[in-house]
């Protein structure tokens, strides 16, 4: 098994059921003697929060969603992730890039090539070599029907304004986690998050298995 920094990000539109396996997996690398950061974007630090909750709740166009949730990725870069991955820790994000090319992208209609460029801009480590750009070593998507997530949120919590929107908006950002996972494939493990969560949990515990990454 690697003992070098590991950075693995769970996906999915709202009502999948992330952070339950988030929390399992934490737990496994922890009782094989890892160090996890547990984090989670838009967010992850004092100031990516703050940016959090005006992406979340306040109105505005799409460019500026994109912006903000850029600006709170640098932040949470510097800040957390690169400096958890260089003591090696196994880095567990709730959500990171591909969530912006699917809600801001294919969600909200935001341009693609300009999220592409904000994408090199902001991830960029030229420490780390001429043309690094930061990215999960494999990102496990939580694929789930918009329907199903739809009956899994009504009721659950007070909805932000992403939980509100209506079933074909959540349809459009699956079909923005299909586009990211179609362009890297090697970086994906596609999880049906309609299976039981103890199926469910299997598949995430496998997927992390089979990279040798847990024993």
């Amino acid at each position: 098994m690697t003992t070098s920094g590991l950075f693995i990000s769970f996906e999915g539109i709202d009502g999948a059921g992330k952070s339950t396996h988030i929390d399992g997996l934490a737990q496994a690398f922890r009782a094989q003697g890892r160090a996890v950061t547990l984090t989670r974007e838009p967010g992850g630090t004092p100031l990516a929060e703050k940016l959090r909750t005006l992406v979340l709740n306040d109105p505005m166009d799409a460019m500026t969603e994109a912006l903000l949730v850029f600006a709170a990725r640098r932040d949470h870069l510097l800040t957390v992730i690169e400096p958890a991955l260089s003591r090696g820790e196994v880095v567990l994000c709730d959500r990171f890039t591909d969530a912006t090319f699917a809600y801001q992208g294919a969600g909200r209609g935001f341009n693609l090539q300009m999220l592409m460029i904000l994408e090199h801009w902001v991830q960029a480590l030229p420490a780390l070599g001429e043309h690094f750009i930061r990215q999960p070593d494999l990102t496990v998507w939580f694929d789930l029907p918009a329907e199903i997530a739809a009956q899994r949120l009504a009721g659950a919590r007070v909805p932000d304004k992403f939980e509100s929107q209506p079933v074909e908006f959540f349809k459009r950002v699956s079909s923005g986690y299909l586009a990211r996972m179609s362009g890297e494939p090697e970086r994906f493990a596609r999880i049906n998050a309609e299976n039981t969560r103890e199926g469910v949990w299997l598949d995430v515990f496998n997927a992390i298995k089979t990279r040798g990454w847990l024993g």
